[in-house]
């Protein structure tokens, strides 16, 4: 009997002992600790955990790397959440990786991803509070999704409505059932191709002459890079210069000349009013050249008596001999 007694308390010890060990086991669950391994702890701050609770998974790359431990709220734009992080990744998470919300798959649960950088930097070491990337919820994706749904409705609407307006305008219809467009249209198209061909041709062309005046081929290149044609030019123009600058003299004096001769008649001076204004100049003139004229005619009569005197008529016929062989 007492050993009974003794076996029925000893079975009591047993299954406390068990039931405190499996409450023990469950609390340390419950708490995210990890009862096989050690941890170290990390932290990263955001503005909205997006549904994040303690439990949740932390991924390192998308390997499991620990477990959220604690979400506290510092301020109202502030989350601090502590990660309890195997020790396994000290050698791995850097002081400058990544931290961001996202989904377990599509509708799973949240999990806290860290993503390395290209940046090499220390390694995080324990309580280090790793930078954040704030992430788009699902919230503002169905939202930018309901937006786009409307834009698309309304686009359509307005598709429709021009399908329909199309459907009902004759005007289009003759023109795609008239039969001479294609043909114009292919006349059009071989014009433009002419045209195309041509201006190619007139662009080669002129690519030709540029190429020729850069290497002095031809009057136009010559003209532009023979330097000793510049050398001309600018002799040529230096003495048109000069030319122009004694035109200019001469202008001048030719007008003082004039405005003299100009002076002189106005006021009775000079030979030019004597010979305009003086009438008995005029006349006297006249007398001399009807003198002249006189004087020439009786010359011409002696000479004509000198042809046919005996003593100079053979001289005269030797003189137009000479005249007719010379012709």
């Amino acid at each position: 009997m007492a050993k009974r007694i003794i076996n029925s308390v000893k079975l009591g010890f047993f299954v406390m002992g068990g039931l405190i060990f499996l409450v023990l086991l469950l609390y340390m669950i419950g708490k995210n600790r990890s009862l096989f391994g050690s941890s170290y702890i990390l932290k990263a701050r955001f503005e909205n955990i997006q549904g994040l609770v303690p439990g949740n998974n932390v991924r390192f790359a998308g390997i499991q790397a620990g477990t959220v431990k604690k979400i506290e709220i510092i301020n109202d734009t502030t989350i601090e959440i502590t990660m309890m992080i195997d020790t396994k990744m000290e050698n791995i998470i850097r002081k400058n990786a990544l931290a961001s919300i996202a989904t377990d798959g599509i509708v799973g649960n949240k999990v806290l991803n860290i993503v390395a950088v290209k940046q090499v930097e220390a390694y995080a070491t324990e309580g280090d509070l790793l930078p954040s990337k704030k992430m788009i919820s699902t919230d503002e994706i169905l939202q930018t999704l309901n937006k786009t749904n409307k834009d698309v409705a309304i686009i359509a609407a307005e598709l429709k409505k021009t399908v329909q307006h199309l459907n009902n305008s004759s005007g289009l219809w003759n023109l795609l059932d008239d039969e001479t467009i294609p043909k114009e249209l292919r006349i059009a198209v071989a014009n433009i191709r002419i045209a195309t061909q041509r201006a190619t041709k007139m662009t080669n062309d002129l690519q030709t002459i540029v190429a020729n005046v850069k290497n002095g081929k031809g009057s136009v290149g010559k003209l532009l890079m023979d330097s000793a044609i510049a050398q001309n030019l600018n002799d040529a123009i230096l003495k048109i210069n000069e030319v122009s600058n004694e035109a200019d003299s001469i202008t001048i004096e030719l007008n003082n000349l004039i405005a003299g001769i100009q002076r002189d008649v106005s006021n009775g001076k000079g030979t030019i009013h004597t010979l305009l204004k003086d009438s008995m100049v005029v006349h006297k003139l006249n007398n001399s050249l009807d003198n002249i004229q006189k004087g020439t005619d009786g010359f011409n009569q002696n000479m004509e008596a000198l042809k046919h005197n005996f003593l100079f008529r053979g001289y005269f016929r030797k003189q137009q001999k000479a005249k007719l062989q010379n012709k």
